[in-house]
């Protein structure tokens, strides 16, 4: 049954698992506030179709001072699930050939900006609430056994790293979940993908829900799945 008093928070939305996950929290009825960098078609024809649950927000996630502005805006909201799905993919070249600049994009935008952004919009968390961030199957170091993907690989698993540092520091606050939502046919996943876009995000949400009122730190697949670190 839907609980118009749950919300979630997501990190950018404006398209492929952001959209999707919007997407499916709205169908369950909860509150959502989605941000983006731009304009979107997705997230505005469902502000149309949901104009009172759904608030949309423009937010770079390499910009701090924009997020604590704001997190400052939103003022006594307070949301279920904080969940950051922002993130950038490389050409795949391996780790040697890959350009600085490169490199130390997708180590910011993947690993660094969302940490970031969890402590900024952390004290908008309800209790109890659970604080998620969208990982891959590539972030495991103890599953790379082919290689590939080495810069984006690495900064999943930073991200990982991360976000299990946080909830070390913070062992009595809400589950920390690093998500991976499995082989989507998205942008990023590309359209021989084995899993589309709301079969994953249906999963991933129910899994979010399932961690509330936790202090667990995870990673799982959106199946539920442990995801071996």
């Amino acid at each position: 049954m839907a609980d118009p008093t749950q919300s979630l928070l997501v990190l950018g939305a404006s398209r492929g698992l952001g959209l999707g996950m919007t997407k499916e929290f709205l169908a369950r009825g909860w509150a959502v506030v989605a941000t983006s960098r731009g304009s979107s078609e997705g997230l505005a024809e469902l502000k149309t179709r949901h104009p009172d649950r759904l608030r949309l927000e423009t937010l770079d996630i390499n910009d701090p001072a924009a997020a604590r502005y704001l997190a400052s805006g939103l003022g006594d909201k307070r949301v279920t699930i904080l969940f950051v799905n922002a993130g950038v993919v490389d050409d795949k070249r391996p780790a040697d050939q890959s350009e600085i600049d490169e490199f130390t994009r997708l180590m910011t935008t993947n690993a660094l900006s969302p940490i970031r952004m969890i402590e900024i919009f952390a004290p908008l968390l309800a209790t109890p609430g659970v604080i998620g961030v969208m990982s891959s199957g590539l972030g495991s170091v103890t599953n790379n056994t082919g290689g590939g993907w080495d810069v984006y690989r690495a900064s999943k698993a930073a991200l990982n790293t991360l976000l299990r540092s946080r909830a070390a520091r913070h062992r009595e606050g809400p589950a920390h979940l690093a998500i991976a939502p499995g082989w989507v046919r998205t942008d990023m996943g590309g359209p021989t993908a084995s899993l589309d876009v709301a079969t994953a995000m249906r999963g991933v949400a129910d899994v979010l829900i399932s961690r509330i009122g936790s202090s667990t730190c995870e990673y799982l697949d959106y199946k539920g799945s442990a995801v071996a670190w």
